[in-house]
């Protein structure tokens, strides 16, 4: 490799037997793949052949019919998007295309731009991930490899048998065996065959001579250094090859006639390539033969036979004579006459040319002057055909016609013809006709046709019919839906047409650069292409015309589709796990899909609390304080405009905390005696259920009952340890409260109920109670006085107060009365009484179940007592009536 490097540098330029074609602009790549992953990039470097290789660079992009060029520094490019790629080197033509395809398939096939005989070839097979490479190589459709643990393929030394069709296969770990791309090898000559040049194929004895082995470098391959060796009769000439193109013979001698020819071989690639054989003959000074054509005047047309005959002055029999056509000995047998040798043959047209005859007497062949022979032969039909700069023949495009006829002398006039018009002649003095050009228009379709006469009749070629394309104008695309907006679940109607353009036309539709569908019309007119709308299809259409020659885009249009609201959610936001009264309640509604705006309603029983508008989603709140009367059904519906949605219905239990309960005792007797059974009923009048009630006696717990509503009950065997204060507790899961406290004396009973002691304590109540009204009176009026009456008058309203430490007494039994004691304080206010009702036998069961019937059903009042809870200090005494009731 060192080698070949260093004689890269010295042979960069052509030098005598190495000719490149066209010194063009050449683009090479790294990594040398055509194909690679999408997301990777490839540097292409521009290679050319002036001074100014290294200096600005154009560069021209295709892709999908467009083309886009720039300009860098430098000869480098990083790319990374598929299309036909050409660069222009300073002060060199422009580069062939390279096509380059950045792939988004699972498994490509690598192989290198270009490949010449002789070359090292390496074919990479490479994978995504998802791959399992478990590599098979093909070529043409057969097994050419099974690869193990790698992922080359190699050719050692590629040769023509390696043209092909190669693709390699692997394993999808998910599902199935998957397919690589085509690589298509075609093996080039690194050069053409060599042609050997002599510098004189008839050497004087004793001239020197100089072979010269001429061939022509590709371009790729231009700075490839070559060897040269030369032969005679397969002897190798000198001391072998060399660098040079050139072998010098200093002196050629009749010995040294002979078969000669060269051979060019690369020095690092293993190629070689031999040229023709030439004959090069040696004379010996002499006089020279003279050679004769007849008939020397007759026109030499094919089929005639002609006569050449070679004669030498000093003829003889030992005298050797040949023939030669353009330094080539004829193989015909030559017939010695008396003087000189002649041959003959009927012409054709490969008898043109020169002829000359070589006399060789021992000493030497002798040439003689070259005779030159014309063979005139009729032209045949000519072939016309049409050709253009474009791919299609289009309107403007430029048109070449070119007549040719395969056979005939020279010189050959040609004419053409348009639908019998004559378009104008051209006469042809040399090989390969003759072509006429013009701009196109449409009044240039229809038939054409060449003729050719040399003077002998003309001929007239098969006619070629031309129609001229019409490129296509900017199409326009219309959208067609069912409503004045579009709707998510409405068809939605493409339609594309260009005005101008021949047929057949193909439209492509676009979604934002993303093709949806395509539709051919073979007579021209417009396409249409139809979608179901979803939310995605919001956005940019357009479409795209193209007949064959440049493809046309047309104007963007914009489409908005609303998307109906979902059904929405309504969910609920408080500060703990249950609703109280009084909480911050939070109502969110939201609609998880729906084009915006959207306005939100908010229904507490079907009656509409609020609206609130969400202009860019995201749902809506709505904020509540809680009342009782919020316990319910809510709801909400969503609209934005296309059709409302109701949401689920949610309830909401509100939990009221409870009240303050009341403690009421119940005993079966006005006097209350060790044995008595006493019952025990406390009631929170508000309050949400279940409530729990749990019943004291000097503050140390007797049991406890729940209820759902009226309160609960405990029932309670009275010893003497059970006088003192009672007290119960009500409690649903927001709080306990506390009762007033009602305190029970427990005193023994008389024999006799009925006597003066009864009577006794009547008298001492109602003197009592005497005394404690006038201390409330004088309490009273100097509240007043002081201004501190309280919020609701104690002295006026004693029923609705409640006590702070109640006293009951035992009262004379006139009658068998059913005593009931209770704290009461209705309104929560801070003046609190107790009262000491007696009620009939027969009704104990029912003012017993609640307290306030105690106060509608005509009960009496047999004492009270009434104190303002913030000065404990302080009662008013009142006594219902002056007697015992009845």
């Amino acid at each position: 490799m060192v080698l070949c490097s260093s004689l890269a540098l010295i042979f960069a330029a052509p030098v005598s037997g190495q000719f490149v074609r066209t010194y063009k602009s050449i683009i090479f790549l790294q990594p040398p793949w055509t194909t690679v992953f999408r997301g990777e990039r490839v540097n292409l470097t521009c290679k050319g052949f002036g001074f100014y290789s290294s200096q600005k660079t154009k560069w021209y992009y295709r892709h999908l019919g467009k083309e886009i060029s720039r300009e860098t520094q430098k000869n480098t490019l990083e790319v990374q998007e598929s299309g036909e790629y050409r660069c222009q080197a300073q002060g060199s033509p422009l580069s062939s295309p390279v096509s380059l395809d950045f792939s988004s398939a699972s498994l490509i096939l690598q192989a290198p731009l270009s490949v010449f005989e002789g070359d090292s070839v390496v074919l990479r097979c490479r994978a995504k991930a998802e791959v399992t490479l478990k590599t098979t190589i093909y070529k043409n459709e057969n097994v050419l490899a099974f690869l193990n643990k790698t992922t080359d393929f190699h050719i050692s030394h590629a040769s023509l048998k390696d043209n092909g069709a190669y693709r390699c296969t692997g394993y999808k770990e998910t599902c199935c065996l998957v397919s690589s791309n085509t690589v298509k090898i075609q093996v080039q000559e690194s050069f053409t065959r060599p042609v050997l040049r002599v510098s004189s194929f008839q050497p004087i004895s004793g001239s020197p001579v100089t072979l010269t082995c001429e061939t022509q470098l590709s371009l790729e391959r231009s700075d490839v250094p070559l060897q040269f060796c030369f032969f005679r009769n397969d002897q190798m000439l000198g001391s072998g090859c060399s660098l040079s193109p050139k072998f010098q013979i200093t002196a050629m001698w009749s010995k040294d006639s002979g078969s000669y020819w060269c051979k060019a071989a690369t020095m690092c690639y293993n190629t070689t390539s031999n040229s023709l054989r030439s004959w090069i003959q040696v004379l010996i000074p002499a006089s020279h033969p003279v050679l004769t054509l007849s008939p020397e005047k007759a026109l030499n047309f094919e089929g005639t036979k002609v006569k050449l005959h070679c004669e030498t002055q000093e003829d003889s029999l030992r005298t050797l004579y040949k023939f030669y056509h353009d330094g080539v000995p004829l193989r015909y047998k030559s017939v010695r006459c008396e003087k000189g040798a002649s041959i003959s043959f009927s012409l054709t047209t490969e008898h043109s040319g020169n002829y000359y005859c070589t006399a060789d007497n021992g000493h030497g062949a002798k040439p003689s002057e070259a005779v030159s022979l014309s063979v005139t032969v009729p032209v045949s039909r000519p072939v016309l055909t049409l050709s253009s700069a474009e791919d299609l023949i289009s309107e403007g495009a430029k048109l070449t016609l070119h007549c040719e006829a395969q056979r005939g002398s020279l010189p050959i006039v040609y004419q053409f013809h348009h639908e019998n018009a004559s378009l104008g002649n051209r006469s042809a003095h040399s090989a390969g006709g003759v072509a006429i050009s013009f701009s196109l228009t449409t009044d240039h379709s229809g038939n054409y046709y060449c003729t050719a006469n040399n003077g002998f009749g003309p001929q007239r070629s098969e006619a070629v019919s031309l129609s001229v394309t019409v490129p296509v104008s900017r199409p326009i695309l219309t959208l067609r839906v069912p409503r004045a907006q579009a709707v998510v679940g409405d068809l939605l109607e493409l339609r594309c047409e260009a005005l101008r353009g021949s047929p057949p036309i193909m439209y492509w539709f676009y979604h934002e650069d993303v093709t949806l569908g395509s539709s051919s019309v073979p007579s021209g007119g417009e396409a249409s292409f139809n979608l179901s709308l979803t939310a995605e299809h919001s956005g940019n259409y357009s479409c795209e015309a193209n007949n064959g020659l440049v493809a046309q885009h047309s104007d963007t249009v914009s489409l908005s589709v609303i998307v109906p609201v979902s059904r929405p959610i309504l969910t609920f936001r408080v500060p703990r796990a249950q609703a109280v009264v009084g909480d911050l309640l939070e109502l969110h509604c939201e609609a998880l899909r729906g084009s915006s705006p959207i306005l939100y309603w908010f229904y507490h029983e079907d009656v509409t609390l609020g609206k609130i508008s969400a202009p860019s989603g995201g749902g809506a709140y709505f904020n509540l304080s809680l009342t009782t009367e919020h316990s319910g059904i809510y709801s909400c519906e969503a609209d934005n405009g296309l059709e409302a949605q109701r949401s689920e219905m949610v309830t909401l239990k509100v939990a009221v905390p409870v009240s303050r309960p009341v403690l009421t005792l119940r005993a079966p007797r006005a006097q209350v005696a060790v044995g008595d059974l006493l019952e025990l009923h406390c009631e929170a009048l508000r309050g949400s259920p279940l409530i729990l009630y749990q019943f004291y006696h000097e503050d140390v717990t007797l049991g406890n009952s729940s209820a759902l509503s009226g309160g609960a009950f405990f029932n309670l065997s009275l010893t003497a340890e059970h006088s003192g204060n009672y007290s119960c507790e009500a409690d649903n899961g927001l709080g306990a409260q506390r009762s007033e406290t009602v305190t029970l004396y427990l005193t023994g009973l008389t024999e006799n109920r009925s006597g003066p002691v009864a009577t006794g304590v009547t008298g001492g109540l109602l003197s009592l109670a005497g005394l404690a009204a006038g201390a409330l009176l004088l309490y009273c009026w100097l509240s007043r006085k002081a201004g501190r009456e309280p919020a609701s008058d104690p002295c006026r309203s004693p029923s609705d107060l409640d006590s702070q430490e109640p006293t009951y007494h035992n009262v004379p039994a006139w009658e068998e009365l059913q005593p009931v004691y209770s704290n009461v304080n209705p309104r929560g206010e801070n003046v609190v009484y107790s009262e000491v009702r007696i009620i009939r036998e027969k009704k104990k069961h029912a003012v017993a179940s609640n307290p306030r019937h105690l106060r509608n059903k005509g009960s009496r009042i047999i004492y009270s007592e009434v104190k303002v809870a913030s000065t404990p200090a302080s009662r008013c005494l009142f006594l219902a009536s002056s007697a015992p009731h009845r």
